[in-house]
C-alpha cells in the first residue's frame, strides 16, 4: 500500500465539509464567507467577475449586487440542474439591479475556454471557486452521493460525464481502491473494504447502491450502535473525489485562472478540504513569486465563530486570495 500520508486527517474530523453530511441533512445550502469574498475581492460597480461553481446562486447574488448597475457576472457550474436554480435566482436580479448575468454549462478546469468564448475581449476584475460540496448533492438521493439513501452509486457532479463510483468500484483492482480510499479519505480500514469490495464482485455480486456500500463499510469495519462521524463517510469523500478527479480538477484551473485575470484582477478561493487548500497555497505562492501576482492576504481567511455556530458547515473552511499586478 502507498505510504503517502492521507490527505484528510481521521484525527481531525472537521477537516472536509464531507464529514458533516449528518448533520446537514436537509439543510438549504448557505454559502460560506460572504462578506470576506466580497472584502478579498474588491469588486466595483460596472466591474466583470465570475462565479467558478455557481450552485443554486448564493455567492454569485452578493457578487451580482456588488457589480450593479452596469456590471456583468459570468456563472459556471459543470451540474446542469445546480446552473437552472442559479439562472433562476439570478436573472430577475440582474434585470431589477440593471446589470447584466451570462452563465456557463462547464466544468471550471476549463476556465480559459469559457472566458475565450464568453468575454474574448476583457479578462475578469474578480473571479472566486468554491469548492465545497452544495447540500443539493446530498439532498438528492438519485445522485447517489450520500448514504443517508439507498439509491444508484454515481457521485458524478456532472451527470453527463465520465463513469460512476459504482462503474469505478467495478474496474479497480484492490490495491487501487485501498490506496484511492487512504489518501482522499483518510480511510485507515481502506485495505479490509477494498478486499470486501473485491470479494463482493467476485461472487459477482458489484455494488451498486449507496445502501449497499454503506452496509459493506460497516460490515468491513465491524462497526456497531452510533458513531459521532458515520463509518461510510470517508469511504463516500474518498470515491467522489476519485469519480469527479477533484485534485486534477483543481491544479488545471490553479494554473489557468490567474492567467485569465484582468490587470489588478482577483482570484479567491474558498476551501474545505485540507488537500486541497494545501494546493491553493502551494499553488498561490509560487505565483506570488513570480513578481506577476500578490497575495492579498498571507493567511487563509477563517469563517467568523458567529458564522460556524450559525452554519456548521462552514467551520472548515478556508478562504484565499491572489491579486494579478
Amino acid at each position: 500500500m502507498n505510504d503517502t500520508p492521507p490527505l484528510h486527517s481521521d484525527e481531525d474530523d472537521s477537516d472536509s465539509d464531507d464529514l458533516t453530511e449528518t448533520s446537514t441533512a436537509g439543510a438549504p445550502h448557505v454559502s460560506v464567507m460572504p462578506a470576506e469574498v466580497l472584502e478579498l475581492l474588491g469588486p466595483k460597480p460596472g466591474q466583470f467577475v465570475v462565479d467558478c461553481t455557481s450552485g443554486a446562486g448564493g455567492h454569485g447574488e452578493h457578487l451580482l449586487r456588488a457589480v450593479a448597475p452596469g456590471g456583468r457576472l459570468l456563472a459556471i457550474d459543470c451540474d446542469a440542474d445546480a446552473l437552472a436554480l442559479s439562472r433562476a435566482r439570478l436573472e430577475p436580479l440582474a434585470r431589477e439591479l440593471n446589470a447584466r448575468v451570462d452563465f456557463a454549462h462547464a466544468n471550471f478546469q476549463e476556465i480559459a475556454r469559457v472566458l475565450a468564448e464568453a468575454s474574448p475581449e476583457r479578462g475578469p476584475d474578480g473571479m472566486l471557486a468554491d469548492l465545497g460540496v452544495s447540500s443539493m448533492h446530498f439532498d438528492r438521493p438519485e445522485r447517489g452521493f450520500s448514504f443517508r439513501h439507498d439509491a444508484p452509486l454515481d457521485m458524478r457532479m456532472d451527470p453527463s460525464q465520465g463513469e460512476t463510483a459504482a462503474e469505478l468500484l467495478a474496474r479497480l483492482p484492490e490495491t487501487e481502491i485501498a490506496d484511492t480510499l487512504y489518501l482522499l479519505g483518510g480511510e485507515r480500514g481502506s485495505r479490509r473494504i477494498a478486499r470486501r469490495i473485491v470479494e463482493t464482485r467476485e461472487r459477482g455480486q458489484a455494488v451498486r447502491t449507496t445502501g449497499e456500500l454503506e452496509r459493506l463499510v460497516r460490515s468491513a469495519l465491524k462497526v456497531r450502535g452510533h458513531k459521532r462521524i458515520h463509518p461510510a463517510t470517508r469511504t463516500f469523500q474518498a470515491l467522489r473525489m476519485a469519480v469527479n478527479r477533484e485534485l486534477e480538477v483543481l491544479e488545471a484551473f490553479l494554473e489557468a485562472a490567474p492567467e485569465a485575470l484582468a490587470p489588478g484582477g482577483g482570484l479567491a478561493v474558498i476551501a474545505f478540504h485540507s488537500g486541497e487548500d494545501r494546493r491553493v497555497k502551494q499553488g498561490f505562492k509560487a505565483l506570488a513569486q513570480t513578481g506577476r501576482f500578490l497575495l492579498i492576504r498571507k493567511a487563509a481567511v477563517r469563517p467568523s465563530s458567529d458564522e460556524c455556530r450559525a452554519n456548521p458547515r462552514s467551520r472548515s473552511a478556508k478562504l484565499r486570495g491572489l491579486r494579478r499586478l
